[in-house]
């Protein structure tokens, strides 16, 4: 299931993949019924195999379909029009850390295809990208897990509601960074496609 989920989402589907990965490893940590080892390898085996596909739908489908279909997975004109200035400039960065944000984990696959970024370089950047993101999350959520259940009465109330209080926070920071550096990379890219010259591959 999670390497189905995280496979999915590695495509192009907008799935809770990084919840499920959380999740699956907190419970690993609290109940002992799952081995952390197979959460992390099944999260990375979707990631990588997912981006792949993903890679392979978008060199054959093409920029011209994605802009007509493109729309209902929610890669929008501007998604597009981001990706195609982010890969021109940052491919092998976007495909890294594109991993570790909502906004481009979805598409980033789908986009290095369109964009015939070369297939070896997308593959070393996307096997690192898919180890560090779900082999880190795993690994990370099993470890906070570990040691909340390690803590016995209030203090385990205490440590959990701190745990729970700063995962939101950093979730919203980077929720509001996100968008604050999407809307700055959309300004520059619309800027850069109407230079004469700049729209060009």
């Amino acid at each position: 299931m999670i390497t189905l989920i995280v496979m999915l989402e590695s495509m192009g589907l907008p799935l809770p993949a990084e919840t499920l990965i959380i999740s699956a490893s907190v419970y690993c940590a609290a109940t002992h019924r799952l081995d952390i080892q197979w959460v992390a390898l099944a999260a990375v085996a979707g990631a990588v195999v997912g981006d792949n596909i993903g890679y392979m739908i978008g060199r054959r489908i093409g920029l011209p379909l994605l802009q007509k279909y493109g729309a209902r997975i929610k890669l929008t004109p501007e998604r597009l029009l981001l990706g195609r200035f982010l890969f021109r400039h940052h491919g092998s960065g976007i495909v890294f850390f594109g991993r570790f944000i909502a906004l481009l984990r979805v598409f980033v696959a789908l986009l290095a295809g369109a964009n015939h970024m070369p297939w070896p370089r997308f593959m070393i950047f996307n096997a690192l990208g898919g180890l560090c993101w779900a082999g880190g999350y795993a690994a990370g959520a099993y470890y906070l897990g570990r040691k909340v259940t390690e803590v016995s009465g209030p203090a385990s109330i205490g440590l959990g509601l701190v745990v729970a209080a700063g995962l939101v926070a950093s979730a919203l920071f980077l929720r509001r960074n996100e968008e604050r550096l999407t809307q700055a990379a959309l300004r520059e890219a619309r800027a850069d496609a109407a230079t004469p010259g700049g729209g060009g591959m």
